[in-house]
């Protein structure tokens, strides 16, 4: 049921908001510091438990779905709350923190992209239909028998 899927991501978001709440108290900032994205990673990772267990209903599923297509708008609201300006003047531990913790997002997803190849490829029969359409060859031909491009010179 579509309710289950609700009730997932209610219980990840209290979850992380709690965590945020800790990790606000820990930094000394009287402030949630990443619940919403702390409820977020704690969704997917439900998810994909459940993905991988194979008990991610069809109702389940609607009711994560739903709520993932609402999650942009959310953030969008809850951003327009915060005060950038005041955090600038703060000082400049706010931009370093930026400056680091996009960094560390830039080399999170590098390592992933490296640890994620596949050594060879696999093309379904449709993909390379498909890769031929769109090449302007045709379809039925054998790949070594279509005309390759002109190269520049």
């Amino acid at each position: 049921m579509t309710i289950f899927g609700v009730a997932l991501l209610a219980l990840c978001t209290l979850i992380g908001v709690f965590l945020g709440d800790l990790l606000g108290v820990a930094l000394g900032v009287k402030a949630n510091v990443g619940g919403v994205g702390l409820a977020m990673i704690l969704l997917i990772a439900a998810r994909s438990w459940l993905v991988a267990r194979g008990k991610l209903g069809h109702g389940v599923k609607l009711g994560v779905e739903f709520w993932s297509t609402m999650y942009i708008p959310i953030v969008v609201a809850m951003a327009a709350q915060q005060n950038v300006v005041a955090a600038v003047r703060g000082g400049p531990i706010v931009l370093i923190a930026a400056t680091v913790s996009l960094l560390l997002c830039f080399a999170c997803v590098a390592l992933l992209g490296r640890f994620g190849r596949r050594d060879e490829p696999t093309q379904s029969g449709q993909v390379r239909q498909g890769g031929a359409v769109i090449g302007g060859g045709d379809p039925a031909a054998p790949s070594s028998a279509r005309p390759r491009p002109a190269e520049k010179v």
